[in-house]
């Protein structure tokens, strides 16, 4: 009986984070321009595919030393239990082209891409996510020799976010800026095409990520309200500050609550909620500023959607958090070492960085991964899809 309500259990968070993929392709069809929204939606969507791919032959194996190469008899004990946890773990990984999306939109090949994710996603990803949670190689028991506790990562804060996010750092610094996105210094200010589509994205991303964060316990027995309220407490602290920082910018709004959700999700097992939210609004503020400098001061650093400050820079912000906030010194439940976080969260950084630099350079090299200059000046839906996102189009 627990075996069912078990694999129930973690289908359902399995669904809940596909639906996630919903709101990456919303939030990047809002935030670009018109000319590229059918291929943002098209990115999305086949990521998935290419990435489940990826995992379910290569990736899966490499973080857990597990295939699926045998009978549907076997595959299917313990109510199928293995086979549903392999499809919430593939959301996760799916995720990490998908923020990639979000950093190289309106300029980036189509094909060379979705090479470029299933290669991250069959080999770099599975590498870090394998080292953390599933004790891979020595790492965690090292740390835990050495300072007392492991790196702790709960859902993903460094494993899917801040991985994500230094990859699409690697991507995104490969590829350079939009054309006419600079001219003579200035920043020329390419506006989101859809704000309520945009909001549509955000919010579809907020309620999913309950589902990210609470059942990545994985089991019934191993829920905990804790993580739920954690999830909403920081995810309130992202909308606030980000309001207040971002002066009422509707895009800064709307990403404040992701940044929050992203730092949380490392310690949301152990935090106190008043802690979370602290959590969350320093990491609403990060983004602002970070992305707003970026943007502003770094001509050849596009980021169209701000990927690598939202998941690169607030998921490790949130790494660290976990070995300060976790603390039983700041009402947390204890149990983590700040050495531990720090060495954790640089292993993360480190991997995806090199990772990402050697996939998408090698790539570039050899059959390049930007479009041409006429093909990004008539837009990426007609230049690779042969359609426009409206009939007039």
């Amino acid at each position: 009986m627990m075996n069912g309500a078990n694999t129930m259990f973690i289908l359902l968070g399995a669904i809940m984070v596909l639906a996630m993929h919903a709101g990456f392709a919303f939030l990047e069809v809002g935030t670009v321009r018109h000319k590229n929204q059918v291929n943002a939606l098209v990115k999305i969507m086949t990521d998935f595919g290419i990435s489940t791919l990826a995992y379910f032959f290569i990736g899966y194996q490499v973080a857990y030393g597990v295939d699926f190469f045998a009978g549907a008899a076997e595959l299917t004990q313990n109510n199928g239990y293995e086979l549903v946890k392999f499809f919430f773990l593939l959301t996760f990984a799916a995720a990490i082209p998908a923020i990639v999306s979000g950093g190289i939109a309106e300029r980036a090949r189509f094909y060379p891409m979705l090479l470029s994710s299933a290669l991250i996603v069959a080999v770099v990803y599975p590498f870090f996510e394998g080292l953390i949670w599933n004790g891979n190689y020595g790492f965690q028991a090292w740390l835990e020799e050495q300072f007392g506790a492991g790196f702790h990562d709960f859902a993903g804060s460094v494993v899917v976010h801040g991985v994500g996010g230094w990859i699409a750092f690697a991507a995104v610094a490969l590829l350079g800026s939009r054309k006419g996105r600079y001219r003579d210094g200035k920043v020329m200010a390419f506006a989101p095409s859809n704000i309520p589509f945009l909001a549509l994205g955000a919010w579809i991303l907020t309620v999913g990520w309950f589902g990210f964060n609470v059942m990545s316990a994985q089991t019934l027995d191993g829920i905990s309200g804790l993580v739920a309220v954690n999830s909403l407490m920081a995810m309130v602290g992202g909308t606030v500050v980000a309001l207040v920082v971002g002066r009422n910018d509707p895009g800064f709004i709307h990403n404040g609550p992701l940044a929050g959700l992203v730092a949380v999700c490392a310690g949301s097992d152990l935090m106190h909620p008043i802690g979370s939210l602290i959590v969350g609004g320093v990491a609403g503020g990060l983004f602002v500023f970070v992305f707003t400098t970026a943007q502003n001061k770094f001509p050849k650093f596009d980021d169209v959607l701000g990927v690598w400050p939202l998941h690169g820079l607030c998921g490790a912000w949130g790494g660290i958090a976990a070995g300060i906030f976790g603390a039983e010194g700041m009402g947390g439940l204890g149990g983590v070492s700040l050495v531990s976080q720090l060495i954790g969260t640089a292993a993360g950084i480190a991997i995806a960085l090199i990772g990402g630099f050697i996939i998408y350079g090698v790539v570039k090299a050899v059959i390049g991964l930007r479009l041409d200059e006429e093909a990004e000046f008539i837009g990426a839906d007609l230049a690779i899809h042969k359609i426009g996102s409206t009939s007039e189009e």
